[in-house]
């Protein structure tokens, strides 16, 4: 059941809330409403926006769930070129104003806006997605061990490689970013010491683009297979989307990242050259969150998701990967090292 501070919160009228959010990023409700007027969960994108067929899609896939489940009215909210941190705890603040909990701040840009927002509404649940640092009795940190899927992602490259040379691609050169390429060349290492890893980040910073600008991504794989990489492996947004072009255009491997993306509709005409995806599940953790606080035991502090909760993973949709024996037992192999202790997985 949902605690009765918010259903007295959520009462209050929807009509300001536009009007408070069309200064700082586009908005879009759904959801019935039910007799007490009651509002759900919140997000608030990352840079990319929904349709980056990647890490904000996967948000709101959760969204889409708990909307369904709960029958309530639910938001997201799209980032805005050139916005402040002062403008991400606004937009925060406008939806914890008018009732929606939990409110989520999707990316680690969001970490200064959260904890902001929560010491201003203290009875609103928050969460951040990729972000540990917030430390806040109503802030839940949803977090991930990217490391290891990335590492399960090298280990299909180096067993799929026939140049003994694949890449890593990042969107930008920061440490959570940084945990996908460790991940990805211990695993790549630890299965066939010969292979070479070339590795680059597309910006320093975010707002350069590195998650935005598929052009970037695509004329950095096309730098990497020139140098004779036959496998790609981006953790770079929206940018990945042009490494998997690329590797299409050059007939090479691509290997997707936080979602299926072999599955999606938007790289359909691209999807045979897309290995498998690293995956994590962070629609399950939107969803998780927005059930806990429905449920009125709401999650907060450090929410992690690894391997051994299934919330990081390899995807299997690719018909030729899920066929090739060899390279499924080894990746099973080393999941169930990881998961035991046995392989320690770095994250820089």
């Amino acid at each position: 059941m949902r605690r009765i501070s918010r259903i007295t919160v959520a009462g209050a009228a929807t009509a300001s809330l536009a009007l408070a959010l069309a200064a700082c990023g586009s908005t879009s409700t759904s959801g019935s409403s039910d007799s007490k007027g009651d509002k759900g969960l919140a997000i608030a994108y990352d840079v990319g926006g929904k349709g980056d067929q990647s890490f904000n899609d996967a948000a709101y896939a959760g969204l889409e769930k708990a909307q369904k489940e709960f029958g309530y009215k639910t938001a997201d909210i799209e980032p805005t070129e050139g916005e402040t941190d002062a403008d991400k705890q606004q937009r925060l603040e406008s939806l914890a104003k008018q009732g929606y909990n939990p409110v989520i701040g999707v990316g680690y840009a969001y970490a200064s806006a959260v904890k902001g927002a929560a010491e201003k509404f203290p009875d609103t649940t928050f969460g951040i997605v990729d972000d540990s640092t917030i430390n806040a009795k109503n802030v839940a940190d949803l977090v991930f061990s990217e490391e290891q899927a990335s590492y399960l992602a090298g280990v299909a490259a180096a067993k799929s490689t026939k140049s003994k040379v694949v890449g890593f691609v990042g969107g930008v050169d920061i440490p959570l970013i940084h945990k996908f390429q460790a991940g990805f060349a211990q695993g790549v290492k630890d299965t066939d010491p010969k292979v070479k890893v070339l590795s680059q980040y597309l910006t320093q910073t975010a707002e350069e683009g590195g998650f935005s600008s598929p052009d970037k991504g695509k004329t950095a794989a096309e730098g990497q297979i020139e140098k004779k990489a036959d496998v790609v492996y981006a953790a770079a947004g929206l940018s990945g989307q042009g490494v998997i072009e690329a590797a299409s255009a050059n007939k090479v491997w691509a290997i997707g990242v936080d979602s299926d993306q072999y599955k999606q509709e938007a790289l359909a005409k691209y999807k045979d050259a897309i290995l498998t995806s690293a995956m994590k599940d962070v629609a399950k953790a939107v969803y998780n969150l927005a059930k806990s606080v429905e449920d009125g035991k709401p999650e907060t502090g450090i929410v992690r998701g690894d391997l051994k909760t299934g919330e990081v993973s390899l995807s299997n949709s690719n018909p030729k990967f899920a066929a090739n024996a060899e390279l499924q037992k080894a990746i099973e192999t080393a999941k169930e090292k990881i998961i035991s202790g046995e392989i320690k997985v770095k994250s820089s």
